[in-house]
């Protein structure tokens, strides 16, 4: 089903794909479904090899099925978002955990956060090292200390404190990652662009820095979920962007921004440059607008995207709302992304297929 977008005053061209998934008749207790991505920005048609993009089908595939067990039993929705996402993390294909992008001296610095849209409690987790899986770790900080957001040496020792299994730097070392980062130094490639102020026609198009092509800029991975008991959660975890500062922190670890879930409108999980996202919240607002607009999950993460694409900026979702109904929203080529229903069927895109 094709949502109607809002009107906005666009000035340049972006590519546009279609992301909502109306949920299948269900009984009560019967419904729950899980959405996922993989990270927005993926690689062209022409680049991508038959046996690579089978590969990432896998991997989003089995993410899946691995959220829909859990959900399938019964368990929460909690479990199922932290379930899929170690899929991911452990995973060199996405920007997660083990794949992730090195920072600009060529260290492994990762963030997370996950949401419980039942009591509204979230965790996260910045600048960690030598953490198998930060979305864990994130579960850590939201259930069992009195705090939302740990970083660095803190959120380290927490995850020594709760036997969570320790990797050395070279566990997160992938060569694609590492040829990036290289020639990221060799042609001195700038990190980022602002974005345009409201109004203003942004120089040229978003998130393209020169030398490197959106799918080597973009990652992160998400998902959100409904469970058998009506509940929504969700959850977000990256490497970063290649060549950052370190000790910068994104919008992955940040509640309202990488991460929002709240049983009364939305759970949503976002990709996209971070410093972007940090300014206009991007999945809090995608609740508000169902919250105060009255609008369909679908019809809140065009809004918003929309808003980011008027600022020269870019933003990807996966949402899911109490009803079961789903969206899937990118800008750029495709976004590695997929869900699963109740009924156990997994389906996973990459482009506009």
């Amino acid at each position: 089903m094709q949502a109607a977008v809002r009107p906005v005053f666009l000035v340049f061209f972006v590519f546009l794909a279609a992301g909502a998934c109306a949920a299948p008749p269900a009984q009560d207790g019967e419904r729950f479904g899980l959405v996922i991505h993989g990270g927005g920005g993926v690689m062209p048609r022409a680049e991508m090899t038959p046996e690579l993009e089978s590969e990432y089908r896998a991997a989003l595939a089995e993410a899946l099925e691995a959220g829909y067990e859990v959900l399938r039993r019964g368990d929460t929705a909690v479990d199922a978002v932290e379930a899929a996402i170690r899929v991911m993390e452990d995973s060199p294909l996405f920007n997660a955990g083990r794949g992730s992008s090195p920072n600009i001296e060529g260290d492994f610095e990762l963030d997370a956060s996950i949401m419980d849209g039942r009591t509204l409690d979230a965790g996260g987790v910045a600048i960690v090292r030598g953490v198998r899986n930060p979305i864990t770790l994130s579960r850590i900080v939201m259930e069992r200390t009195p705090h939302v957001l740990m970083a660095a040496e803190g959120a380290e020792r927490l995850a020594r404190d709760h036997g969570l299994e320790p990797v050395s730097p070279d566990y997160f070392w992938t060569e694609r990652r590492w040829e990036m980062l290289q020639r990221r130094l060799e042609e001195d490639i700038p990190y980022g662009e602002r974005p345009a102020p409201p109004g203003q026609e942004p120089d040229r198009e978003p998130d393209r820095e020169a030398g490197l092509r959106s799918h080597e800029l973009f990652g992160t991975v998400g998902a959100a979920a409904l469970d058998r008991h009506g509940n929504l959660a969700a959850g977000t975890s990256t490497g970063g962007r290649i060549g950052k500062m370190p000790g910068r922190v994104g919008d992955s670890p940040i509640i309202g921004a990488g991460t929002w879930a709240d049983n009364n409108t939305v759970a949503v999980s976002s990709t996209g440059l971070g410093e972007y996202v940090l300014r206009l919240l991007g999945t809090r607002s995608v609740g508000d607008l169902v919250a105060y607009r009255g609008l369909s999950v679908d019809d809140a993460v065009e809004e918003v995207r929309q808003r980011f694409v008027y600022m020269g900026a870019t933003i990807s979702m996966i949402a899911i709302d109490p009803e079961n109904n789903i969206s899937m929203r990118y800008s750029g080529d495709g976004m590695y992304r997929g869900y699963v229903r109740q009924d156990g069927q997994v389906v996973v895109k990459v482009y506009e297929d």
